[in-house]
């Protein structure tokens, strides 16, 4: 059995057609931050309103929805008004539709799956080296097996006896130094799982041509080619 996990597309459409071409016949999950600094909001929501199987919130969905930037850095606000203002009413309302957790069932597996953290669904960022002493908390907390988070873009899985903790890394903005795309393919037999993190190649040049013409800031261009 497999599930695919995708997360922070951040409106790369080139990023996530080139994701799109490798994904296995599995359903997918996005794991929040569908837009925000990329060119392409529209096409892009409409792919996952298409493919996904379940998406919930990120704190960039959540600020395209309120338009509340007051923490955000100038570049990443004025990336989130744009989008503000050209996203079609029928993709902010799929928007205004997601959850920021779900708990569900997924290859069997109890379940949980968030943005940020389980304490926080939306904001905080939880990185391996600061907070892996809390994932057994969260699993027995929660009550599940596995825990999928986005937020950091940086991809990570971690396992205990109690089950497993992991980051799919980012689609369309990565930060974890390699400027591929990134996501998470999930494989479970019944007695084992396995989870492979997945580097895409894609056309960075054009993502990052469409973000200057669109009058966004040089940064989220130049920032796509070393990854960070």
């Amino acid at each position: 059995m497999r599930a695919v996990f995708i997360s922070d597309i951040h409106s790369n459409l080139e990023a996530l057609n080139a994701v799109a071409a490798t994904i296995p016949d599995a359903p997918i999950y996005c794991l929040g931050d569908v837009v925000g600094y990329g060119a392409n909001p529209n096409e892009v929501i409409e792919w996952v309103r298409e493919n996904v199987e379940l998406c919930i919130l990120g704190n960039h969905d959540v600020a395209v929805l309120s338009g509340d930037v007051s923490w955000f850095n100038p570049a990443a606000a004025k990336a989130i008004k744009w989008s503000r203002g050209v996203i079609k009413p029928e993709n902010l309302n799929f928007l205004k539709s997601l959850a920021d957790r779900a708990r569900l069932n997924i290859v069997g597996l109890k379940t949980l799956l968030v943005h940020g953290s389980p304490d926080d669904p939306i904001s905080e960022y939880v990185y391996l080296e600061t907070h892996s002493q809390l994932f057994n908390i969260y699993l027995h907390r929660e009550g599940v097996d596995l825990i999928g988070m986005g937020h950091t873009h940086i991809p990570y899985a971690w396992r205990s006896s109690s089950g497993v903790v992991f980051n799919p890394g980012s689609v369309g903005q990565p930060r974890s130094g390699n400027p591929q795309a990134c996501y998470a393919i999930l494989e479970y037999d019944g007695a084992t799982l396995n989870i492979e993190h997945k580097l895409i190649r894609y056309d960075i040049e054009s993502a990052a041509s469409k973000i200057l013409a669109s009058g966004l800031p040089t940064f989220l261009a130049s920032r796509l080619f070393s990854g960070i």
